[in-house]
């Protein structure tokens, strides 16, 4: 698993979210592979209903995917939405959300920045990719050891409009992010 990397990008719109992950489903990739990142603007009381999460009450919360994104969003593995200090509501699907729930789980970790960093992006990077995230953008990763996977993956996301693409290497989140999360 050391060996699995991530190419991440930004896109403005859930519209054009959708288009990338519709074109990266085509392209092989599944959607245990597909990471998506997005600001919540509704609340998460507005539509989340509690499943069974592992995290403190409060930091996670299942989403029913019905109720907040359709389509290819919706269908991405493990949709959940999440409260992130500094950062607010935001929803997160695929890979990514097993970070971000390690992060919510072990407090005071650095919220998305030290998620980011976990993931191999550097820490000056990963605070501009909050700071994009807070101002509204959406996050896509698609997680992948195969490196002609990653080139494939990096042109759908270019080809669509995504920003800021770059592959990161994938370090091991929980663990890094939250060492008294077992405690």
């Amino acid at each position: 698993m050391s060996s699995k990397k991530a190419v991440v990008g930004l896109v403005v719109t859930t519209a054009q979210a959708e288009i990338i992950v519709d074109e990266l489903q085509r392209a092989g990739f599944g959607t245990n592979d597909i990471s998506a990142l997005f600001p919540d603007k509704r609340g998460t009381h507005d539509f989340a209903y509690e499943q069974h999460t592992k995290a403190p009450q409060g930091a996670i919360t299942g989403v029913g995917a019905g109720g907040v994104v359709g389509g290819t969003l919706g269908l991405l593995v493990g949709l959940g939405a999440l409260v992130i200090p500094g950062l607010g509501p935001i929803l997160a699907a695929g890979p990514i959300l097993a970070a971000l729930s390690g992060a919510a789980a072990g407090a005071a970790v650095g919220g998305l920045t030290g998620a980011l960093v976990g993931m191999g992006i550097p820490e000056i990077e990963a605070k501009q990719y909050e700071g994009r995230i807070k101002g509204g953008n959406i996050l896509i990763s698609v997680h992948t050891a195969d490196a002609n996977e990653r080139i494939q993956a990096r042109r759908v996301l270019e080809l669509h409009g995504a920003t800021h693409v770059v592959t990161v290497g994938e370090q091991s989140v929980p663990s890094a992010l939250s060492p008294q999360h077992h405690a």
